[in-house]
């Protein structure tokens, strides 16, 4: 079967606890996994201030994950969101060919410079 991939981001409330935070990470993980998912990586990024009240929320735990699956899982996946009362807001990205070599250049460290960060002398 084949298979894409993908970037999700979603947000946790903010006023779970540690355990509960775990809880809904592993849930969507196990999710995934069992419609055939591969993680390539998981980046918890804490809580973060949002840009804008959600829900009553002036923050939210930020989590990120990496994975390959079939294309059925976006549907899937926004139902699965839908359902989650503890999950506020999410975005599934699905990477096209320019995207994946982005981040495999990423991940290598050889990102060409594009701007340096000291101004350059006269």
């Amino acid at each position: 079967m084949k298979t894409n991939f993908y970037e999700v981001t979603f947000i946790i409330n903010p006023v779970l606890e540690e355990d509960q935070v775990k809880e809904v990470k592993e849930g969507f993980e196990s999710f995934i996994k069992e419609r055939g998912a591969e993680i390539d990586e998981v980046d918890e990024w804490g809580i973060k201030r949002l840009a804008y009240e959600m829900d009553g929320k002036n923050s939210g735990y930020y989590v990120n994950a990496y994975f390959h699956a079939p294309g059925t899982i976006v549907s899937e996946l926004e139902r699965y969101f839908k359902l989650q009362e503890n999950i506020i807001r999410n975005i599934v990205l699905k990477y096209d060919n320019k995207m994946l070599k982005h981040r495999d250049l990423q991940k290598k460290g050889k990102l060409p410079v594009i701007f340096s960060e000291t101004p350059e002398e006269e």
